[in-house]
């Protein structure tokens, strides 16, 4: 069975969900792939072209008048048996983390002190908006999506970002009282 890139992937798996267009897919995309998997809005429609073309989904007009020339989008067999291939494979690696503060902050000894206290309170404040976007996007699905199956996974995965949010906010407050006490 011919190999596909993750993003691929990722869009057969959306095309799982309610999502039936490139615009479905991309607001989907922004609301919870974006934290922790990137597609650039460019990939998408090249994407969902070489699905059709491969026969793992198929397209058609839009049944809604008020979208006219809006495609949908439908998972085939073929399709649906190309993810749940991938996804039975191996974990191919553990992904690694591109982080700017932890680059500066390993050459933190060439800044002043402020400047690298700075960085890591702006850094420490932006993950606090993000966990608590983490909190408003799981009440959001618990409220509008209850216990469904998918909801379940959805939550394992936003868990992990929550948990591994806050765990980066605490590495924040300990370092920033590690430094104040060099001073």
């Amino acid at each position: 069975m011919k190999n596909y890139n993750h993003t691929t992937y990722a869009i057969l798996g959306l095309l799982t969900t309610d999502c039936r267009s490139g615009y479905a897919i991309k607001q989907m995309i922004d609301r919870s792939l974006n934290h922790f998997w990137k597609i650039s809005y460019g990939q998408i429609y090249p994407t969902l072209k070489l699905i059709v073309d491969e026969g793992l989904a198929t397209v058609s007009a839009s049944s809604e008048d008020s979208k006219q020339g809006k495609n949908e989008y439908e998972l085939t067999p073929k399709g649906k048996e190309v993810l749940k291939t991938w996804l039975e494979e191996p974990i191919e690696q553990i992904p690694v983390e591109r982080n700017e503060i932890l680059l500066k902050l390993f050459f933190g000894s060439h800044q002043s002190k402020e400047t690298t206290t700075d960085q890591l309170e702006e850094y420490k404040a932006k993950l606090e908006n993000r966990y608590a976007a983490y909190t408003g996007i799981e009440e959001m699905l618990q409220n509008n999506y209850g216990e469904g199956e998918d909801t379940k996974y959805w939550l394992f995965t936003l868990d992990y970002g929550k948990r591994t949010t806050k765990a980066a906010i605490e590495w924040c407050t300990v370092t920033l009282e590690a430094i104040s006490k060099e001073e």
